[in-house]
């Protein structure tokens, strides 16, 4: 068995080449159009990831404030993508990186697991990541966007590897 050459994880202070990726509802979206009116945040996601469908939703609701602009990066194909969504009631707006297509951008950043979060800057400089889940880091993201996004009735763990 031959094992693949293992990626670095971009940090925070890195700088994220532009990139072109199909958006699930048609279209491309490069990243200097995502960035071009303030940062945004990229959450890379598998729909089979237990970790992905906790998560996600509590992305939506920081989306949600419109303060900061948060993009899923699906790892999965449009029709499964689709259900996803469907599944978890998200509207927030998905880029399509299959296995089909080479994972392309999730190679780029070195992804290994899932969820993993990027906050990229205008200048296409990363200010933040996040492997898997944390509480901490998401209720961060939540102030940048001037929400909480987590309710009272919410119970979750405070880190949970992806």
């Amino acid at each position: 068995m031959s094992l693949a050459k293992q990626r670095r994880l971009l940090a925070a202070g890195a700088h994220v080449s532009d990139f072109r990726l199909p958006l699930l509802d048609g279209g491309e979206a490069t990243l200097r159009n995502l960035i071009a009116n303030g940062p945004a945040l990229l959450a890379f996601f598998k729909v089979s990831c237990p970790v992905c469908q906790m998560t996600l939703p509590f992305l939506e609701r920081i989306r949600l404030s419109g303060s900061l602009p948060v993009y899923g990066v699906s790892q999965n194909d449009a029709r499964d993508t689709r259900e996803f969504h469907r599944r978890f009631s998200l509207s927030l707006p998905s880029l399509l990186d299959s296995e089909e297509a080479g994972f392309v951008v999730s190679n780029a950043f070195g992804i290994s697991s899932v969820p993993t979060l990027f906050l990229i800057e205008t200048d296409g400089s990363i200010a933040r990541v996040v492997e898997g889940w944390s509480r901490s880091d998401v209720e961060h993201l939540g102030e940048l966007a001037g929400v909480k996004p987590f309710l009272p009735t919410d119970s979750v763990p405070a880190w949970k590897a992806g």
